[in-house]
């Protein structure tokens, strides 16, 4: 089997990798319909995470069941499934609150860019699609697996309610999708932070009712303004730098919301700035399990579309060309099948 493996910053390789195997019980094994490339694999393919060595990579997947340890009791072979990022039991103290991503005994799936995916804890982690998908339908049920669940928890986690005030952060995938999401919970005003004219267009599309262009302090001072100097009810911070998680913060009215789903780098928060702001804070890596069964109901009965944001589609074996269109800037994100 041959599979994506990231050598170095700005080098990501198709080359042999191991045929993953049952190895546990509680493992299965699916055959991938499709991956991609997530904006936070570039945090490794820009030289923002070390590489000490040739590292497999992926961790959006679906597909189909191909074999399952002896105790795999919710999936069988010739289901289509999706899972979430994070591998957990679905039994522990955190996964019954609803956050499967601290699982006790979670494990990250890091190797789904490859025809073939070892899953552990398959009964925590998968979820099985009324019935095998259209491949029309394959790019946004592959969303689920990360970044629809992520625009969700954005949205969740930030109390976003029917006729709040919404401003997204980012206007990549994650950022995209948080708009979709806030419309879906009933937004009646949701403000996306773009300089990018592609991804202005899909925010309108996802339901976003204005763009502010400007970013940082300028961009804050935009948002007091739209909203006559109070800020806005929720704040969906999606990028993961200071200058996004401040603008967040700053974006919000006192006793707002904001909810950070991008993965922290350099980020560093004045505890005297927080205390005064009364703005509270709550994010983490998306407990997308929790999510997962009702997102392919949305999906699978037409309600919503977030495969749109996958605007190059590309065979598996260019999954460098995929990296390098959205480091670039070329594509929101890159669509992968074997």
């Amino acid at each position: 089997m041959r599979g994506a493996v990231i050598y170095d910053k700005g080098d990501v390789r198709f080359e042999k990798r191991p045929e993953p195997k049952v190895e546990k019980p509680t493992d299965a094994v699916i055959r991938m319909s499709a991956t991609c490339v997530c904006g936070s694999d570039l945090w490794s393919y820009r030289g923002l995470n070390p590489i000490e060595k040739p590292t497999p990579m992926g961790h959006e997947y679906c597909g189909i069941v191909e074999e399952v340890g002896s105790e795999v009791k919710s999936v069988k072979p010739g289901q289509f499934v999706i899972g979430s990022f994070f591998a957990s039991d679905n039994t522990c103290p955190a996964c019954r609150a609803g956050y499967q991503t601290s699982c006790d005994q979670f494990e990250p799936i890091s190797t789904a860019q490859a025809p073939r995916l070892r899953v552990p804890l398959a009964d925590g982690t998968l979820v099985a699609t009324p019935g095998v998908p259209s491949d029309e339908m394959l790019p946004s049920l592959l969303t689920l697996s990360d970044v629809m669940g992520t625009g969700w928890f954005a949205a969740d986690a930030a109390e976003v309610k029917p006729g709040k005030t919404v401003v997204v952060v980012g206007d990549g995938a994650v950022g995209l999708l948080a708009v979709l999401s806030a419309r879906q919970m009933g937004a009646e005003r949701i403000i996306a932070m773009s300089r990018h004219e592609p991804r202005q267009r899909l925010a309108k599309e996802f339901g976003a009712t204005e763009i502010v262009t400007e970013r940082g302090d300028e961009g804050v001072a935009r948002i007091r303004k739209l909203t006559d100097g109070i800020g806005a009810d929720s704040v969906l911070e999606c990028v993961g730098t200071q200058e996004s998680m401040m603008q967040a913060i700053r974006s919000a009215r006192a006793g707002g919301h904001v909810s950070y789903v991008g993965v922290p780098h350099g980020v560093q928060l004045d505890g005297k700035e927080l205390f005064f702001s009364h703005v509270r804070l709550h994010g983490g890596p998306a407990p997308v399990r929790r999510f997962l069964p009702q997102l392919i109901d949305l999906v699978w009965n037409g309600t919503i579309d977030p495969g749109k944001v996958f605007d190059l589609h590309l065979p598996l074996d260019q999954v460098a060309e995929g990296y390098r269109a959205m480091h670039e800037r070329r594509a929101i994100k890159a669509f992968l099948q074997p």
